[in-house]
């Protein structure tokens, strides 16, 4: 009986209405739990890429009932999707494990996999879980981006060197701009400021060095380009 459970239906099978939703109905329950774990397992995200992952599952279950094993049905959708273009604005990485999760269930419900489907289901929900409760891969010293705005007459090669050593921060000078018609520069720093270092002490002192000019810090790790 538990074999039956995990036994995948012939991709040439017939498609029949109750096996058609059936499969829907499955795939829209994992989706349900893929999102719900998404949500749970995100301090922020968005509400469109949560119903994404609801009805991506079924989407993809949908397709692969429609292809079967008529290869020339497979070309023809292949066709259709080429015309469509995809835009999208870049995510990080664990959005893309999801979306690749989202489809592998999908995929799996489509070819009749309702067993292997949950079961994967399951075994990949518990893992972010576990992985989010353990901050699996978190530094204790966080990435940030620094914008300083200083005045031309100040060396920008060494002008905050002093005040980084002195907190203890790691810093690396990664993009100098000139601002106000040559007046100013502009300097981005990608700091590692550690949990003992104390921010506001640290912005207080490059603001005194500066001259109270603009002063940008990020409180999100950097994962983008400068």
């Amino acid at each position: 009986m538990i074999e039956s459970i995990f036994t995948t239906v012939a991709a040439d099978a017939e498609l029949t209405l109750t096996h058609a939703l059936l499969t829907f109905g499955i795939a829209i329950l994992l989706g349900g739990v893929i999102s719900l774990t998404y949500m749970k397992t995100q301090v922020a995200y968005s509400p469109s890429f949560t119903l994404t992952m609801m009805v991506l599952p079924t989407i993809v279950a949908i397709i692969i009932l429609l292809i079967g094993s008529n290869i020339a049905r497979a070309f023809s959708l292949a066709g259709a999707f080429s015309i469509i273009r995809f835009r999208s604005a870049p995510g990080d990485s664990k959005d893309i494990s999801y979306v690749l999760f989202s489809m592998a269930a999908g995929l799996a419900c489509g070819v009749g996999a309702y067993g292997y489907a949950a079961l994967f289901t399951v075994c990949l929900c518990i893992l972010m879980f576990v992985l989010k409760a353990v901050n699996f891969g978190a530094n204790k010293a966080q990435t940030k981006l620094l914008k300083v705005t200083i005045p031309e007459n100040l060396g920008y090669e060494e002008a905050f060197d002093e005040i980084f050593r002195k907190f203890g921060v790691g810093y690396e000078l990664k993009k100098v701009r000139t601002t106000e018609l040559g007046s100013l520069y502009e300097l981005v720093y990608a700091v590692n400021i550690g949990p003992q270092t104390s921010q506001k002490e640290l912005l207080d002192a490059v603001r005194t060095r500066n001259g109270n000019l603009d002063i940008t810090l990020t409180m999100n790790p950097v994962v983008q380009e400068y």
